[in-house]
Formats: C-alpha cells, sequence, structure tokens
C-alpha cells in the first residue's frame, strides 16, 4: 500500500511539471509596445470624452462670471469688517494696557523721585557734616600748629634771656 501512495504522489508531481513545461511563454508584447498602446489608447479616450462635454453658451458664461464676481466682492468687504473690527478691538486694548502701564510708570518714578530727593537730602546733610567737622579739625590743628610755633619761639626766646 505505501508503494501505491508514493506512485500516485511520483505521479501528481509528473503531472505538474508536464503542466509547468507544456505552458507556452507570454503573449506580451515588450515593454515599450505596451505602454504605447496605452498611450493611444488614453488619447482616444481623452478624445472620446470630449465630444461628450456639452458647453455653455455665451449668456451663461457671462452670468456665471457675473455671480463669481459678485460673490467675491461681498465676501471681500466681509472679510474687511472683520479684519478693521479685530484691528480696532486690538488696538483699543494695548491701549488700555499701554495708559495702565504709563500710570504705574508715573506712579513709580514718583516714589523713584521722592526717594531720590531724601537721598540727596541725606547725603547732603552728612556732606555739611563731615565739612564741618573738617573745618573744626583744620581749626584744631591750625591752633596746635601756632601753639607749638609759640613754644619753639619762646625756647629759643629763653637762651638768649637767660645769657
Amino acid at each position: 500500500m505505501a508503494k501505491k501512495e508514493q506512485s500516485a504522489a511520483a505521479e501528481k508531481i509528473a503531472a505538474a511539471e508536464k503542466v509547468k513545461a507544456k505552458k507556452p511563454k507570454s503573449d506580451k508584447p515588450n515593454i515599450f509596445v505596451r505602454a504605447w498602446k496605452a498611450i493611444v489608447r488614453f488619447f482616444k479616450d481623452l478624445r472620446g470624452e470630449t465630444k461628450k462635454i456639452v458647453w455653455p453658451d455665451g449668456k451663461t458664461v457671462l452670468k456665471s462670471t457675473g455671480v463669481v464676481l459678485a460673490v467675491v466682492v461681498v465676501f471681500t468687504i466681509v472679510i474687511w469688517l472683520i479684519d478693521l473690527g479685530l484691528s480696532k478691538s486690538i488696538d483699543l486694548v494695548s491701549d488700555a494696557a499701554r495708559n495702565a502701564n504709563d500710570t504705574t510708570v508715573t506712579e513709580v518714578a514718583d516714589d523713584n523721585t521722592a526717594s531720590q530727593n531724601l537721598v540727596i537730602e541725606q547725603t547732603t546733610e552728612a556732606a555739611a557734616e563731615a565739612a564741618a567737622a573738617e573745618e573744626v579739625t583744620a581749626a584744631e590743628e591750625a591752633v596746635e600748629e601756632t601753639a607749638a610755633a609759640q613754644e619753639a619761639a619762646e625756647e629759643t626766646a629763653a637762651p638768649t634771656a637767660a645769657e
């Protein structure tokens, strides 16, 4: 039984090989011939489709053109109005922000000016006190120098009087 199965399988394989061998080569022509035929078929179909087109007459074309132009003008005006409204609202918001910022800047500038004036006053007072202290110190030094000069004069005069 095994031999019968093997011979049946061998027969099937042999039959399949015969079918493969009997298959003729493709009847298709080469790629360039097929491409040329496709191009020619495309233009024939194109010509047939253009014959089916129903072209409008002149009045219909003018009416359609007028409608298109009117719609374009209407939409142009609508878009322009929207743009104008948005631009004005942005300007109002930016002006309000700028005014609020200017007020804040003015208040800060006033605070800064008051602080600067206070610092200037304190610096001026400190400088005046330093100048007064320097004058006192200079006066004390002058007094000390005068006293030292008098002592020196007395010492030089004292030995001559003793002689």
